[in-house]
């Protein structure tokens, strides 16, 4: 039989079981996605029903196959989502969706008592997000069902809850509450004031440490990570030196493990937060809604030239194109403000004579907003390294443009197979594999700044 730890990872679309062998290698893998349900307001959430079925079922049919011998289990999945149990460990409520409304009149009451919302997302390290700060989806449900409320045993994050249903322990993890949940006071290192104040704190199980598990049996339990915190922990493992990685998607994140200065007024409002590594260091982030705007704006450049949007794959970095574009067009368009976009937007495309220098521009902008999110989180100190993860470092154009941007820094596009769940694996490695951690595991390709 071989050896294998079982990593469920946890997406928003896709639901992913994966066996994992002793050199880090996928040797069984099951994807799934789960039809969405609606909460008692039609908002669309997650079905925790069926989802927890998903991976109790997928979980014992694992254990009985014969050619693996599953002697760890783990989970990474998207934070910000709070289920609330019973004493049975039962939910009561539909997994409420972070991206649902949370009422204007309910945040401006929380922030009038604890110091204003400045005040107080300075010391939470969470921009005011509503619902995606997920304690105040807990401090609504009080508020809201109060009944509720009182009758609930425990508020788990989604990582924590779905790894009760394998070791029937209830606890807390601090990548799940260091993840923009406005719970954690940074600078104290500690549940907030207002979160205890408000009796919401013993609503929390034990927090536990991602790196200790419990037994089952014969099988070792993980407490469950965040998926973004987890997908760093391969990096942090395979490097000594600082780095910064860039985790490209529909968000564009810059996490620095090696800053832990404190957020200030202006970087909380230029989008900037601070997460929890697995070891309850901080991680000074900024972010992008870069991947959102790159996807709107292909699609409007495909419809003025009669291209489809798959077709911008192959366009490759032309430098002699590049210095056309910044001698002819405007560079300094995008906003003061980072959560406003590029400014790619405004541009005319009648201005483009192919897609290919609309292309290219779009880029240079991404990219020139990129550097100042990015630059955000480099002040307290100088890394050497940058890995680009995601979807744009695929992106040839991307790439050197950002190559030029960093020219003291060591650009790589970096990719790790299912990095999230390799994460969740490595974590507790040292319960269940006697290897030591490869960095092979991390695919790079170097881009050197280009010469114009």
């Amino acid at each position: 039989m071989k050896s294998v730890a079982a990593i469920f990872d946890i997406g928003k679309t896709n639901k992913k079981l994966l066996l994992f062998d002793e050199d880090y290698c996928i040797v069984d893998e099951t994807v799934e996605r789960l039809d969405e349900t609606v909460d008692e307001d039609g908002f669309p959430c997650e079905d925790i029903d069926s989802l927890s079925r998903w991976v109790s079922d997928r979980f014992s049919e694992k254990l009985v196959r014969k050619e693996f011998d599953i002697k760890a289990v783990n989970f990474s999945a998207y934070g910000a989502c709070l289920v609330y149990i019973d004493e049975n460990g039962s939910p009561l409520t539909p997994l409420y969706n972070y991206l649902k409304p949370f009422p204007e009149s309910l945040a401006d009451e929380l922030y009038a008592n604890y110091g204003g919302r400045e005040k107080f997302s300075i010391e939470t390290a969470s921009p005011a997000l509503g619902s995606l700060n997920s304690g105040l989806q807990l401090y609504r449900l009080k508020k809201e069902q109060p009944e509720v409320f009182e009758r609930m045993k425990f508020a788990l994050h989604l990582p924590q809850y779905l790894s009760s249903l394998i070791s029937r322990k209830y606890l807390n993890e601090i990548t799940g509450i260091g993840c923009h949940t406005a719970m954690w006071d940074f600078q104290n290192d500690d549940y907030h004031q207002w979160f205890r104040q408000e009796g919401l704190e013993r609503k929390l199980p034990p927090l536990a440490r991602a790196q200790k598990p419990w037994y089952l049996q014969q099988t070792v339990v993980g407490v469950g990570l965040h998926d973004s915190s987890a997908a760093l922990i391969p990096y942090l493992l395979a490097n000594n030196e600082p780095f910064l990685l860039l985790s490209t998607g529909t968000w564009c994140i810059s996490l620095n493990p090696f800053d832990q200065s404190p957020l200030t007024a202006a970087e909380l409002a230029q989008d900037c937060l601070c997460y929890l590594q697995y070891t309850g260091k901080p991680i000074k982030a900024s972010r992008l809604f870069s991947g959102y705007e790159h996807d709107e704006q292909v699609k409007r450049i495909a419809a003025h030239f009669n291209w489809r949007a798959d077709e911008f794959n192959t366009i490759k970095y032309d430098a002699k194109l590049k210095k056309w574009i910044e001698g002819n067009f405007n560079q300094g368009v995008a906003p003061d403000d980072l959560t406003k976009g590029s400014g790619f937007a405004k541009r005319s495309l009648e201005a483009f004579t192919d897609p290919s220098a609309a292309y290219h521009q779009l880029i240079i902008d991404l990219v020139n907003q990129q550097f100042r999110s990015t630059q955000l989180v480099l002040k307290e100190k100088q890394v050497s390294k940058l890995f680009v993860d995601g979807g744009f470092s695929s992106n040839d154009i991307y790439m050197h443009l950002l190559a030029g941007k960093f020219r003291d820094i060591e650009v790589f596009a970096a990719s790790v197979a299912q990095a999230s769940a390799m994460g969740a694996a490595l974590v507790i490695a040292g319960y269940w594999n006697s290897k030591p951690v490869l960095q092979s595991s991390i695919n790079l390709k170097k881009y050197a700044p280009p010469l114009s």
